[in-house]
């Protein structure tokens, strides 16, 4: 199978013209680098000084595809070009190929070549003056110096400078990617805790007005039509001003609407009196001290979510709400009667993202969560247990 080099650069095929037509027109005007007399010009005249130029002219249009190979073969041009009268243009496409081979050349090649041009470098300066003893040979040095040294430096320099800011681009890139996805899991946790809120505030209220406004409409009762349409009301002003509070957060506190402050434990009465109105027999057996704020909120919500799935699924009975704080964890437990029958469907429409919100609550205080029914003395109950650890939470770091 046939290899296909890649296409030489257009900068190199101009570079090569531009480098032949100047060589052509220094050969054309006699302009030699040395006289024909010198006794090193085996080739003398003007033809023979043509084809050390071809070749390197050749070599600039591949310096940038092939470059240790076109140095290789500049350098026997070079050689060829020494033993004639010489171009001056064919010794500055040299230079161009040794700056060429050091920066587009494979890394190993970048780093002896510096090397390689140096030692010959300093051969070219002390052995020319060790034999002819005269400060003239010194010159010997520091044209290869120019011609070799001095171009691999260069290219060097450059090729540092641009690996320098290849990796400055990479680590921006690197960074803006992390940037990008924090921002997308920022997102993500901050929908993900507005649906948590939004659920638990507004679900409780109406999964009382869905069931007490089915209360109403099935008895031919004004009594108890009245008390349903009393709760709700009641359920449904408390739920249309939450609502209209998270909308003022949500729209940067625009307005005079101003954020509720988290609810905390101490709540608990309310909520559960609330539960009692709805028409739940609720017993609440709270023991506890101090607690985190975040682990306050978790257990609230656990527990305001746990009596409004009572609400919409439970069978009659007592529902009964325990906090217990032991061996640096606080347990929550919520039991409600359950007669076995999941198929029956609940006496309210949820959206089945209840126990959803609360493992998503107890997983980001990396606590246990368990869910489902359970055999007790009274029969069967449905039971909601989690363990939340009391540890430090740094600030910002809620459930």
């Amino acid at each position: 199978m046939a290899v296909r080099l890649p296409r030489p650069h257009r900068f190199d095929v101009c570079a090569a013209l531009a480098g032949l037509l100047g060589g052509l027109l220094l050969w054309g005007i006699g302009l030699g680098m040395r006289p024909a007399e010198e006794s090193y010009v085996l080739w003398p005249g003007r033809w023979p000084v043509l084809l050390p130029l071809a070749v390197m002219a050749c070599c600039e249009v591949l310096r940038r595809t092939t470059p240790r190979a076109v140095l290789l073969i500049g350098t026997a041009a070079l050689t060829a070009d020494v033993m004639t009268q010489g171009n001056l243009v064919t010794l500055l496409m040299y230079t161009d190929l040794v700056y060429a081979a050091v920066l587009y050349g494979p890394p190993a090649s970048a780093r002896r070549i510096p090397w390689i041009t140096g030692l010959l470098t300093v051969a070219g300066t002390v052995v020319p003056f060790a034999v002819s003893r005269r400060p003239e040979g010194l010159l010997i040095g520091v044209i290869i110096g120019a011609v070799t040294f001095g171009p691999a430096v260069t290219g060097l320099i450059v090729r540092d400078h641009r690996d320098a800011a290849e990796a400055a681009r990479l680590r921006a890139e690197q960074t803006a990617l992390l940037a990008e996805m924090d921002r997308v899991q920022a997102v993500t946790a901050e929908r993900a805790r507005m649906a948590r809120e939004l659920h638990d505030l507004v679900a409780n209220h109406l999964s009382a007005i869905a069931i007490h406004s089915t209360a109403a409409l099935s008895l031919n009762d004004p009594v108890t039509s009245q008390d349903a349409l009393t709760v709700i009301r009641e359920n449904s002003v408390e739920g249309l001003a939450e609502m209209r509070r998270l909308i003022g957060i949500l729209r940067d506190g625009s307005g005079d609407l101003e954020p509720a402050a988290a609810p905390t434990l101490d709540g608990l009465g309310a909520l559960v009196d609330g539960a009692r109105t709805n028409g739940l027999d609720v017993v609440l057996d709270s023991t506890h001290g101090a607690l985190p704020a975040p682990v306050e909120l978790a257990a609230y919500r656990i527990v305001q979510e746990s009596l409004t799935n009572a609400l919409k699924h439970a069978s009659p009975g007592r529902v009964t709400v325990a906090l217990t704080q032991l061996d640096g964890a606080l347990v929550v437990r919520v039991t409600s009667p359950f007669d076995g029958v999941v198929d029956t469907g609940p006496r309210a429409p949820g959206s089945g993202a209840g126990l959803v919100g609360m493992r998503e609550r107890v997983a980001l205080l990396q606590g246990t969560f368990t869910a489902g029914p359970e055999d007790s003395p009274d029969g069967k109950v449905w039971t909601v247990s989690v363990t939340l650890p009391i540890l430090p939470i740094s600030e910002g770091e809620s459930a």
